[in-house]
């Protein structure tokens, strides 16, 4: 019987959280420059980095969801500032 850590269930939860944003992304549920897609990829990949670093390290998982927040982390201050631009132009 295996004995499954925290670490080991936020790995499970972040590659769900990816996996259901890809889903509904291609289901048209989700807008890919959408908050709760952003954040459900950030939040996913926090999940499976938590995994890597306190579970079984492997450095090239680690270097993809580094990049996948960071990418998620940039879409949230992109569409921030976008929605600050806009609300800046109106009368």
């Amino acid at each position: 019987m295996t004995t499954l850590f925290w670490h080991d269930w936020a790995g499970y939860v972040g590659v769900v959280l990816v996996l259901l944003a890809f889903l509904l992304l291609q289901a048209h549920k989700l807008h890919g420059n959408g908050l709760v897609y952003q954040l459900m990829n950030i939040f996913g990949a926090l999940g499976v980095l938590l995994s890597l670093v306190f579970g079984s390290f492997n450095l090239s998982a680690f270097v993809m969801e580094v990049a996948w927040a960071a990418i998620g982390i940039y879409g949230v201050l992109r569409g921030l500032r976008v929605s600050r631009e806009e609300r800046s132009r109106l009368p």
